[in-house]
Formats: structure tokens, sequence, C-alpha cells
């Protein structure tokens, strides 16, 4: 029974952790605008709208099994969240979810008044599908080469 305390103590702790992080969508999204022309502080706040929109369709469909699933040092893959609904972590899913959103986020400063709409949708979906996840499948999924050497994070 204290086990399961913990475990459900756990998850409200990962969910709080998720939303925090969550709240550094809008703050970026303030950065970048305040960076930008008046003029561009609407696609600015649009493209970080859309890397949580796109970037929440590519973790589920692809990027969840490739960070969190059984397979080698390198990329996971087998775990679905679809398939066994039942059996997902999803307060796990979640914070890994906005981690991965906020990770498409950082670059879009860098790509303010530089780039298509349509180019960056790309990008954020690219990011969410396979970058971010196979990285951090290296240190936080089940075998990840980084974290074999010893490599610990938070």
């Amino acid at each position: 029974m204290l086990q399961e305390a913990l475990s459900q103590i756990f998850q409200i702790w990962y969910l709080i952790g998720a939303a925090l992080v969550f709240f550094m969508q809008a703050g970026f999204a303030m950065v970048e605008g305040g960076f930008t022309r008046a003029k561009n502080a609407g696609n600015i706040i649009m493209k970080n709208t859309m890397d949580f929109c796109l970037g929440t369709v590519a973790f589920l469909l692809v990027g969840y099994s490739l960070m969190c699933g059984a397979g080698n040092g390198f990329v996971g893959w087998g775990l679905h969240p679809l398939t066994d609904f039942g059996g997902t972590d999803w307060s796990l899913f979640t914070f890994n979810l906005v981690f991965c959103a906020t990770a498409a986020t950082v670059v879009s400063g860098a790509m303010a008044e530089r780039t298509k709409f349509l180019s960056y949708c790309i990008y954020s979906i690219i990011i969410s599908l396979l970058i971010y996840p196979i990285e951090a499948h290296w240190v936080w999924g089940p075998g990840g080469w980084l974290a074999s050497l010893g490599f610990h994070d938070f």
C-alpha cells in the first residue's frame, strides 16, 4: 500500500513538473515576440503553438516509442501508447511530451523571421518525431548508451 501511494505521489510530481515545463512554451513565445518586429509577433506565437500541436501528434505516433521502447542503446522501439493504453505511464508520457515540444521551441527564436511557416512546421515535426526521442532515449530510455556509461540527467 505504501508503494502504491509513493507511485501516485511520484506521478503527481511528474505532472507538476510537466506543467512548469509547459509554461516555458509561453516564456519562449514572449521572449521571441520581444526580439522580433511587431508585424511578426503573431507569426511567432503561432509557431510556438504549432510546436506543441504538431509535436504532440508526432510524439504520440512515433516519438514516444523511439524514446521509451526497448531496443538497443541508440534507439528504442516496440512500446506504443495507443496499442497499450492501460500499460502506458501517462504522467511520464506527458512529462516527456512537454520537454519534446519545448526542445522544438528553443530553436524557433533563432529561426524567427527567417523561415516560412510551413518550413518551420516541417522542422517541428522532425524534431518531435525523430531527433528529440532518439536523443532522449540515450539517457532516459531503457538501455540508453549514455546512461550505460554512467551519465545522469536531473
